[in-house]
C-alpha cells in the first residue's frame, strides 16, 4: 500500500503517510461499498466530519458527503443496536429518542419513540430510509431534523495531507424537496451531490432539513433519502425507489455471489467468519470492462491495486477463478507501454494503483496510473500460471500471452538493469515510493544495525517470485506449443535458484535474507518475507522445514499469526505497520507455501490462529492487519489504528488458508478435484464444500475426521464431468 514515500530529513515519515489522530479500531465504523462508491459510517449512521474522521460517502477518490446527522427536536437520539447485514447490503441502525423535556410542564421520557434507519449504496446512490414509531400512550408532536454537508476534498486530503490551493464551491441549488450540492474542481472537472427528500421537509435549507410531525400512539411517519454523487454532468435518470433500489442491489450481490464455492462445517463460528468473507469479497469487487476485479480495501484503498487484487486471486482461485481471470485481463489491458518516470512505468511493467480524484488528476500524487511495485509484474505471471492449472482455461491464456513475454521482458531488461540475475527496485521520481515491495513503508527494508537500507534494492521475495514467474510461463509456453521457449524459461528459472541460494541464505538466521542493498550487502534481518520462497517453491525440502521451524516459533508466531518481523530484531514494534505487525494474508501465502512442501499442520496452525482473530473481531471480519503482541488468554487481537475493514486480500487469507491445509488442488486434464494429504484443523471435525467448479462441471464434497488425525472424503453432490480424488 501507498503508506509512506521516503522520510524527511529529521526521520519523519513522508507525504502519503496516513495520519493518525483518531483510532479506525476504536470507532469500528460501519462501511458500506458498492462499485466505485463506499461509505463509512458511526454505528448510528451518521457521519461526521472532524480530525481524524474518514466518515462519508465517497465516490472515485472524492467525499461527496461528508456530514449527515438526525435529531430529534434538536437532540441527538440514542442508540440501541447497529448492524451490517451478513450480504454486506444493509446498514440498520435502531435508535430511541433521549430524554426530552419541551417545556417545565412537558418531558418525553427516553425509549418512547423508535426510529429504524436503513440505509445501502447502488449505481453511486445513498439510499436511506427513517421509519419513526411512537410507542408512547399519547400523541406526539416531534421534529425530526436532518444536517447535512459536502466538502468534496479528495481522499489523500482525508488521510492527512495538505494542500495549497482547492476548487471552488458551488452555491448550494435548492428546489422542493431537492438539494444539490457542487465543487468546480482545479482539475477542471465538477463534481455535486443530489440529495432528494421523500415526502417534501417543512423546511428545506441549503444545510438542514426539518419535519415537524403529529404521531398518535403507535402511528410511523417514513421519510426516505437519496444522495447521488455525480462526477460531471448531471445524471437525471429515473429513481427507482427506495426498495426498487434495494431489490436491484440485492439482486446484483446475489448473481455475483453465486459465481463462489461455499464453505460449511460444524463449526457455526466458523461458518460465521467464512460467510463474512465471502459477503465482503462480493462486496469489494467493482466489475470492469475487463470483468470482476477486487478493489483492495475501505476506506483508504477503495481503487483498483496491482499486487492487492493478485494476491486476492490466487488467495480465492479455488474459490472463484473467474476472479484471477478478471484481475490478468484487467492488468493486462493497464500494462505499461512506455517509460514515464513521474509514473515509475516501464514497457512490460504491471500496474500498482489507479486513483481517479482530482489531486491524482492534477498530478498532486502521483498514483493517478503508478507503477511503482516490483513484484505486481512476476505475481502477474504467476497468477496466469496458476489460472491455467486451476481451469485448463487455455483460450485466456493464449490472449494473454503477449502480457505475459511483456512481463517478463521488464523482468529481463528493466527489472535487472545491472545484470545481475536479480530484481531490484528504484524509483525514478522523488515523488514515488521509496519502498516498491508490499512492505511499502518507508523503514521497512533495513539492516541488522537498524540502518536504512539504500537501493536499488534486490527482495528475498521478488527473487522468488520471478523463480516462479519463469515456472509458470514455463508450463504456459508448453501448453501453448512454445517448446524453445519453455526450455529457455525453465533453464533461466534454475540458473536464479542456484544464484539465489548462493547468494540469500542465511546459515546464521536459519533464513534467507530480507533484501540485498544497493552496494549488494545482504539485510541480515529475520523477516516474514522468507516465507514467500516457499509459496514460489524455491527452497530445497530440507531448507523449507527449516524455514517453517523459524516462522512457527516464539519470536515469529503471536498465536494470532506470523509478525511481519521477528521480536528481537532492531526495528521490531508490534504496533508498527509492517515492522511486528501480523497481516492476514501474509499469514496465507505462507501457510500455501507451508502446503507446498506437505507442511499442512503447520498450515493447520496458521489457519487456527487466523480464525481465532476472525471470531474476535467485530461483524467476525479480519482486518487488513493488527499488531503483533503475543496472544494471551481469554483476550483478543490487540487491533491496528488505522486498519482498512473489510479488505480483500484480508478477506481472501482465510479460503487461501483452508485450501492450504485441505491439500486443495484441481486436475483440468482428468476432470478432478484432488486432496493431497489433507489436514483438518482441531476446531473443525465436519466440512462441506460446495459447488467445487471445473470445466462445465461442479461438485459438493464432505470432508471429515475418520478416526485420530485421518480425513474421510465423500461426495455429496455431483454435476456434469467431475470427479474427486484423495491421497493420504
Amino acid at each position: 500500500m501507498d503508506e509512506t514515500t521516503q522520510p524527511r530529513p529529521d526521520g519523519t515519515t513522508g507525504p502519503f503517510y496516513i495520519s493518525a489522530t483518531a483510532s479506525l479500531a476504536e470507532q469500528r465504523p460501519r462501511t458500506l461499498k458498492a462499485g466505485d462508491t463506499f461509505a463509512v459510517f458511526g454505528h448510528a449512521g451518521d457521519a461526521t466530519p472532524g480530525p481524524g474522521s474518514a466518515e462519508g460517502i465517497y465516490h472515485r477518490d472524492t467525499r461527496y458527503l461528508s456530514r449527515i446527522t438526525l435529531d430529534i427536536d434538536g437532540a441527538r437520539p440514542l442508540l440501541l443496536s447497529s448492524a451490517v447485514s451478513d450480504d454486506n447490503a444493509m446498514l440498520t441502525c435502531d435508535l430511541t429518542n433521549p430524554d426530552l423535556r419541551a417545556s417545565a410542564s412537558e418531558q418525553l421520557d427516553r425509549g418512547r419513540l423508535h426510529i429504524r434507519r436503513a440505509k445501502f449504496l447502488w449505481h453511486a446512490t445513498c439510499h436511506e430510509r427513517f421509519v419513526v414509531r411512537n410507542f408512547s400512550l399519547r400523541r406526539l408532536s416531534i421534529s425530526l431534523g436532518i444536517a447535512f454537508g459536502a466538502d468534496f476534498v479528495d481522499l489523500f486530503e482525508v488521510r492527512g495531507m495538505a494542500r495549497s490551493r482547492r476548487g471552488t464551491l458551488r452555491p448550494p441549488h435548492l428546489e422542493t424537496g431537492l438539494v444539490v450540492l457542487g465543487y468546480d474542481g482545479l482539475d477542471a472537472l465538477c463534481r455535486s451531490t443530489r440529495i432528494r427528500f421523500d415526502p417534501v421537509p417543512d423546511r428545506l435549507e441549503p444545510e438542514h432539513a426539518r419535519y415537524v410531525f403529529t404521531l398518535a400512539p403507535g402511528a410511523e411517519i417514513v421519510v426516505t433519502l437519496e444522495i447521488t454523487c455525480i462526477e460531471g454532468e448531471s445524471d437525471s435518470a429515473p429513481s427507482p425507489g427506495f426498495f426498487g433500489a434495494m431489490r436491484a442491489a440485492r439482486r446484483d450481490l446475489r448473481t455475483a455471489h453465486q459465481d463462489y464455492a461455499a464453505i460449511e462445517s460444524d463449526n457455526a463460528v466458523f461458518n460465521e467468519v467464512m460467510r463474512r468473507a465471502t459477503a465482503d469479497l462480493t462486496m469489494l469487487v467493482t466489475d470492469t470492462d475487463q470483468g470482476p476485479y477486487p478493489y483492495a480495501g475501505i476506506p483508504w484503498f477503495s481503487t483498483a491495486f496491482g499486487r492487492d487484487a493478485i494476491i486476492t486471486g490466487l488467495l480465492t482461485l479455488w474459490l472463484r477463478p473467474a476472479l484471477a481471470r478478471g484481475v490478468l485481463a484487467y492488468l493486462a489491458a493497464n500494462q505499461a507501454t512506455a517509460v514515464d518516470r513521474a509514473a515509475d512505468a516501464e514497457p512490460g511493467k504491471i500496474l500498482h494503483e489507479v486513483r481517479h480524484g482530482e489531486m491524482a488528476r492534477l498530478g498532486e500524487v502521483p498514483f493517478r496510473r503508478y507503477y511503482g511495485a516490483v513484484d505486481s509484474t512476476p505475481l502477474f505471471v504467476m497468477l496466469a500460471g496458476a489460472y491455467l492449472d486451476r481451469t485448463g482455461d487455455l483460450t485466456t491464456i493464449a490472449a494473454l500471452w503477449p502480457h505475459i513475454e511483456a512481463a517478463l521482458a521488464w523482468i529481463d531488461r528493466y527489472g535487472d538493469e545491472d545484470d545481475d540475475g536479480f530484481v531490484e527496485y528504484g524509483r525514478q521520481s522523488r515523488q514515488g515510493l521509496v519502498n516498491q515491495g508490499w512492505k511499502d513503508s518507508f523503514d521497512a527494508i533495513f539492516h541488522a544495525d537498524g540502518r536504512l537500507a539504500r537501493g536499488p534494492i534486490a527482495l528475498c521475495e521478488v527473487q522468488a517470485y520471478v523463480f516462479a514467474a519463469r515456472m509458470a510461463a514455463e508450463r504456459i509456453a508448453a501448453a501453448l506449443g512454445k517448446t524453445a521457449r519453455a526450455h529457455d524459461l525453465a533453464a533461466a528459472a534454475q540458473r536464479l535458484r542456484q544464484a539465489f541460494e548462493n547468494t540469500f541464505w542465511d546459515e546464521a538466521l536459519g533464513l534467507y535474507v530480507l533484501a540485498l542493498d544497493g552496494k549488494k550487502n545482504p539485510c541480515r534481518v529475520r523477516a516474514s518475507n522468507a516465507g514467500y520462497t516457499l509459496l514460489a517453491g524455491l527452497p530445497a525440502p530440507e531448507r523449507a522445514a527449516a524455514i517453517a521451524a523459524r516462522l512457527l516459533g516464539r519470536s515469529f508466531f503471536s498465536r494470532w499469526g506470523i509478525r511481519t518481523l521477528a521480536a528481537g530484531e532492531p526495528r521490531y514494534n508490534p504496533m508498527s505497520y509492517h515492522n511486528g505487525s501480523v497481516w492476514p494474508h501474509d499469514n496465507a501465502l505462507i501457510a500455501l507455501g507451508f502446503a507446498r512442501y506437505g507442511l499442512r499442520d503447520a498450515a493447520a496452525r496458521v489457519l487456527s490462529g487466523l480464525f481465532a482473530v476472525g471470531r474476535h473481531a467485530d461483524l467476525h471480519r479480519l482486518p487488513e492487519l493488527f499488531c503483533g503482541f503475543p496472544r494471551m488468554r481469554n483476550q483478543g487481537p490487540t487491533g491496528y489504528p488505522l486498519a482498512c475493514s473489510p479488505q480483500a486480500w484480508a478477506a481472501a487469507a482465510l479460503p487461501g488458508a483452508l485450501a492450504a491445509c485441505l491439500g486443495l488442488g484441481f486436475d483440468p486434464a482428468e476432470r478432478a478435484v484432488t486432496f493431497d494429504h489433507p489436514v483438518l484443523p482441531d476446531f473443525l471435525t465436519r466440512l462441506h464444500l460446495k459447488n467445487l467448479t471445473l470445466g462445465n462441471g461442479a461438485i459438493d464434497i464432505m470432508l471429515h475426521r475418520a478416526g485420530g488425525a485421518a480425513v474421510a472424503m465423500a461426495v455429496t453432490a455431483r454435476r456434469g464431468d467431475i470427479r474427486a480424488t484423495m491421497t493420504g
